[in-house]
């Protein structure tokens, strides 16, 4: 009874594994960040401090702002996946010169990786596919912070991180698919200081993302 029970789970499996697909999507754009607070409590050479920071994206410069994505649509309209995106922030000139910072960027990225849930509407606009997602993860920032000669470069994860994005597909191509979407992070900082004592800011990015997906 058990191995007939088995066999017919297996058999009922069968069409959505038929249906499903797996989706690699590579992408990049233009990003930005607002302002944010910075909380600063580090040692005599950088000190104790609040402050608002002005941020510049600079999303063409090297490293460039990129992302990469891996999607399973377990139905034609739902599916899971990962997201990584590597953003940039960079404390503007003001923002150095009025709290005697000589570097303070996340700009080996201020790395954002999430799962996430999507949902699209095939059919819905012709050729054209809209889709939303989101999700939670982590970020990993290239912390990088130089203040009276006391510095600090290196990977850390420091936070939790959520991505909300909404965008449309067009295939090009079998099995190849043009998009483009609007997309956006959030992420809580804390990044521990070389020398001593921490580095909190929130930073929210905004993109137009333009990118190819690769079905299969």
């Amino acid at each position: 009874m058990l191995k007939i029970a088995t066999c017919a789970a297996a058999f009922l499996a069968l069409p959505s594994l038929a249906t499903a697909e797996i989706s690699l999507s590579f992408y990049g754009g233009i990003q930005e960040s607002p302002h944010s607070g910075v909380t600063v409590r580090g040692n005599d050479a950088i000190g104790r401090d609040d402050f608002t920071a002005g941020w510049e994206g600079n999303s063409f410069e090297a490293p460039p702002y990129y992302g990469v994505r891996a999607t399973y649509w377990q139905r034609p309209e739902l599916g899971y996946g990962i997201d990584f995106t590597h953003a940039k922030v960079y404390a503007d000139d003001e923002t150095l010169g009025a709290n005697d910072y000589d570097v303070l960027e996340f700009t080996d990225g201020i790395n954002i990786l999430t799962v996430n849930v999507y949902r699209r509407w095939q059919d819905a606009w012709g050729p054209v596919t809209p889709y939303v997602g989101g999700g939670i993860g982590i970020a990993v920032p290239h912390v990088e912070v130089e203040k009276n000669g006391s510095s600090t470069y290196g990977y850390q994860v420091t936070g939790p991180a959520v991505r909300g994005l909404a965008g449309a597909t067009y295939p090009v191509a079998e099995n190849w698919d043009l998009f483009g979407e609007y997309m956006f992070t959030y992420s809580q900082n804390e990044a521990d200081l070389d020398d001593g004592g921490t580095l909190s800011t929130d930073i929210i990015t905004n993109a137009v993302n333009v990118g190819v997906s690769f079905n299969f």
